[in-house]
């Protein structure tokens, strides 16, 4: 499908913004690569060839006894004697480039944990042996997907409740406002701290109590471009024809209301990243032992002596937002009517 003039002449102005261009192809190479963490970072062969046959474990749970073992549990892969039976067979197993998950162990340190990088773990051991970079890349793939499903879905409400304000208007508007202010004053670090005392929060309920809250970060910019809208001599027109509000509102003034919104999407996704790594790093975030920046920043702050730990969360977190945000600058400029 062609772009129109305008959108062309927006993608251009993109384009030009070099910082913000190359940011982009820079994050999305990284969310690609953190999208196939399994291939990069896993405990499991990529592929184990034993007695003539292929297996994958690293898209399949296989038993001990496939590869000659006595138990029908799942097979450990660097047990001294799955090795043996491998071998034994003149099998070979293939791994990927970092041998180690973010939740798996590393038994063979020569020095206590928090153990420093070696060639073994390449930015190091946290505190309780587990690889550094495994986490890192895990922990950038779900604050990249946490921040992206909280944008679309907040975006979507937020959009909605802005149009319904904005061109009704009247009381519909008031009540609308009055709503946002008072639900807007709510603290929600405090009722998330609350709520977590009652229920082990994770993923999908981090994702909840804060879609409640996210999703007014939009209204007012939705709203205030409706009420201009409304008032234009084409949706005039319509409504004089007797069209339909809804085909109204979502086909003629939503499109023109949506192009300075999009500029405000990579800050809202910043936002989120923000947000999920400071409850991380309070305690109130997702489950203990989930692969998190947060509780990664939260590890350097406990162990002052392992500076690997907060440098590697630090920068990674620095990298992620300093991306998103010169994506949003130039976003911005490009979708900017005074340009």
């Amino acid at each position: 499908m062609a772009l129109s003039p305008i959108n062309q002449r927006r993608f251009a102005l993109f384009k030009e913004h070099k910082r913000g261009w190359y940011s982009l192809w820079i994050f999305l190479g990284l969310f690609i690569l953190s999208l196939g963490a399994e291939f990069i970072a896993n405990d499991k062969p990529l592929l184990v060839e034993y007695d003539g046959a292929l297996y994958f474990p690293v898209l399949k749970r296989y038993p001990e006894t496939t590869f000659g073992g006595e138990f029908p549990l799942q097979a450990n892969y660097k047990s001294p004697y799955i090795k043996e039976q491998i071998e034994e067979k003149g099998g070979w197993m293939l791994w990927p480039l970092i041998p180690f998950s973010y939740s798996s162990i590393n038994y063979d340190l020569q020095v206590p944990a928090p153990a420093p990088p070696s060639l073994q773990n390449w930015l190091g051991t946290d505190d309780q042996g587990r690889d550094v970079l495994a986490r890192v890349i895990y922990g950038f793939r779900i604050s990249v997907l946490f921040a992206l499903t909280l944008t679309l879905i907040s975006s979507v409400f937020g959009v909605l409740v802005g149009a319904l304000q904005g061109f009704y208007g009247g009381w519909v508007d008031l009540i609308g406002q009055r709503f946002l202010e008072v639900w807007s004053g709510l603290p929600v670090l405090y009722l998330l701290i609350i709520m977590a005392s009652f229920i082990q929060p994770n993923f999908w309920w981090l994702l909840g109590i804060m879609l409640l809250f996210s999703w007014m970060s939009l209204v007012d910019l939705v709203r205030a471009e409706f009420l201009r809208g409304r008032n234009l001599e084409y949706v005039r027109a319509a409504r004089a024809l007797g069209m339909q509000n809804s085909l109204i509102m979502f086909r003629h003034i939503l499109p023109n209301a949506m192009v300075s919104t999009i500029t405000f999407l990579p800050f809202i996704l910043t936002g989120a990243i923000g947000t999920l790594t400071a409850l991380d790093f309070l305690g109130f975030g997702l489950p203990p032992g989930s692969p998190s920046l947060g509780e990664l920043v939260a590890q350097g702050k406990s162990n002052l002596q392992a500076p690997w730990l907060g440098i590697s969360a630090f920068t990674v977190l620095a990298l992620m937002l300093s991306l998103l945000v010169f994506i949003g600058e130039a976003a911005r400029d490009a979708f900017d009517p005074r340009k």
